[in-house]
């Protein structure tokens, strides 16, 4: 075991005591387990009875967020100070939904100017007002981007469909795979399609890439460029590169480096949510983030939800050796919200350097995995359940659904119930055994089916419950998970809001182009790049 700060002895001890013991006797010894381990928000519910701790180890958990000095780093990141310490930035994701008597008066009025323009361009989409260069209303709109200029946007325009403003279709195009724009294209109509374009520097290759294309080919319908200025927007700083796009500067929405990518959907980049929604919808999505921004900031440790859910995942990675977590999420409408957040916590905390520069001798950062229930149960929970990983769970439900038909909610919610008891629980051999010989099977043929159909339990989880997905609760999730993110990485202490291993894949992908388009450069290549290289040159002919 490390001698890690973070690594107590004493903690080492409740993990083999709880293990043994087990959570079936754990709720057995306190019948008030689900109070005294369960806590709330506005309305979202935190269940985390069902994990591995007691009052003991909780309270151990709760002294590392202390011996971390957890309270003053977040009133650090919440005041401006430049707490990404190796691009020297602040991190202010959270003015963003901030009031804005609580930030400074200077990006408080760029804030709201540059929302202001939002949602003028949404009640003109919404009323119909907003026409392309033929004078008809634009029915489709097209984010280009990558990352967290497609992620973000694309999780919350998808999670939100119930309260689309109108019937507009968004499509979301980020890989620079041609399939993935050329088939967009194919069902846009060059006269009422509106493209945005989503890049902080307008030099992103996979955005680029598609822009490019999309502007080739409105051009190819319609040859006069000025009316690209009624089809194409654009987020960025980059006012020189977008202008030679063609897209004028009243086109044009600001990003801040104080926001990075994967924190950007509550900036200009969340442009798409706007229309999607509008204004009123908009501003109820911001405040289930700072509802939860002050929650995290106010609360106290053993009842702040995102401080609670950083300690356990902590708890079982760098305790018990979990590498992975699940995220089942039994509603539909957040079906892409386990891909959103798979950016927001492995880019974020998929650190091996301590922000000293010195090398972590303990695990960070646990890959994350998911998708949606019941889908789930017929795909990946056999492995929760009879594998020989320790897999912790996040289910999140709603008890309404956006959607209503009969009792299909009741269905749908007593299943992500029973996972959670399931993996809790386990089904011991004894009874299996009892079922079995009550079935007519008994002895050496009971034994063997007992021990194939036997499911340990003691596996933990979480489970978020709402009353119906809304603007208001998916910023409260959304906010959830940003700052249980960066409250592990102050217990790890690394720096949550760099992603300096993306980079180089950037760099050499642009060394390799440039070999693709002159393979006399080949050479300079290891082996095994080079004759990957020379394959495609011979199929390229």
């Amino acid at each position: 075991m490390s001698n890690t700060a973070f690594i107590k002895p004493a903690l080492a001890e409740h993990k083999a005591r709880l293990l043994e013991e087990g959570l079936q006797t754990l709720f057995a010894k306190d019948t008030n387990r689900f109070e005294q381990f369960s806590a709330q928000c506005n309305g979202l519910l935190l269940d985390y009875s069902k994990n591995l701790i007691d009052e003991d180890s909780f309270a151990q958990l709760l002294d590392l967020a202390e011996k971390a000095d957890l309270r003053k780093k977040v009133e650090a990141m919440f005041k401006g100070e430049p707490i990404n310490n190796t691009e020297k930035r602040q991190v202010l994701h959270t003015a963003l939904r901030a009031n804005p008597n609580d930030i400074s008066n200077a990006i408080a009025e760029d804030i709201t100017t540059a929302k202001n323009r939002i949602y003028e361009l949404s009640d003109k989409l919404s009323s119909g007002k907003l026409k392309g260069h033929t004078g008809k209303q634009i029915d489709t709109v097209v984010n280009i981007g990558v990352g967290g200029s497609d992620l973000g946007p694309y999780m919350a325009v998808e999670a939100l469909t119930a309260y689309h403003a109108q019937d507009t279709r968004f499509v979301f195009v980020s890989n620079i795979d041609p399939v993935h724009i050329s088939r967009t294209l194919k069902s846009c109509d060059p006269e009422t399609t509106l493209f945005i374009i989503c890049s902080k520097t307008f030099t992103t290759l996979e955005t680029l890439a598609n822009a490019n294309a999309a502007r080739d080919w409105f051009l190819t319908h319609q040859p006069d460029e000025a009316a690209i200025g009624a089809h194409f927007l654009a987020v960025s700083t980059n006012l020189e590169a977008a202008a030679k796009f063609g897209i004028p500067e009243q086109n044009l929405y600001p990003m801040w480096d104080w926001v990075g990518g994967r924190y950007s959907l509550w900036s200009a980049i969340g442009i798409t949510i706007a229309l999607a929604i509008g204004k009123q919808q908009f501003e109820s999505f911001l405040s289930g983030a700072r509802e939860m921004d002050q929650h995290f900031r106010q609360a106290d440790f053993k009842a702040n939800l995102p401080v609670i859910m950083a300690l356990l995942g902590i708890w079982y990675s760098d305790y018990f050796g979990a590498q992975t977590q699940a995220l089942i999420c039994y509603d539909q409408n957040l079906s892409q919200f386990p891909a959103y957040l798979q950016q927001l916590d492995m880019e974020s905390n998929g650190k091996s350097v301590k922000k000293n520069g010195q090398a972590v001798d303990y695990a960070t950062g646990a890959i994350l995995w998911g998708g949606v229930g019941t889908n789930t149960q017929h795909s990946f929970h056999q492995l929760i359940h009879q594998g020989t990983h320790l897999i912790p769970v996040d289910f999140i439900v709603g008890t309404r659904s956006t959607d209503p038909i009969s009792d299909q909610q009741a269905a749908l919610f007593s299943n992500c119930l029973a996972q959670s008891q399931a993996m809790m629980q386990g089904r011991s051999k004894s009874s299996l055994i009892e079922e079995l010989n009550d079935q007519g099977v008994e002895g050496v043929d009971a034994t063997f089916l007992a021990d194939h159909r036997y499911v340990e339990g003691n596996k933990p989880s979480n489970t978020l419950v709402y009353e119906k997905l809304t603007p208001y609760v998916l910023g409260q999730l959304i906010a959830l998970y940003e700052h249980k993110i960066f409250a592990q990485s102050v217990l790890w202490d690394i720096n949550a809001f760099d992603q300096w291993g993306v980079e180089l894949g950037k760099q050499l992908s642009k060394q390799i182009t440039s070999v693709l388009h002159d393979p006399g450069k080949a050479d300079q290549q290891d082996s095994s790049t080079r004759g990957l290289i020379e394959f495609f040159s011979r199929h390229q002919k």
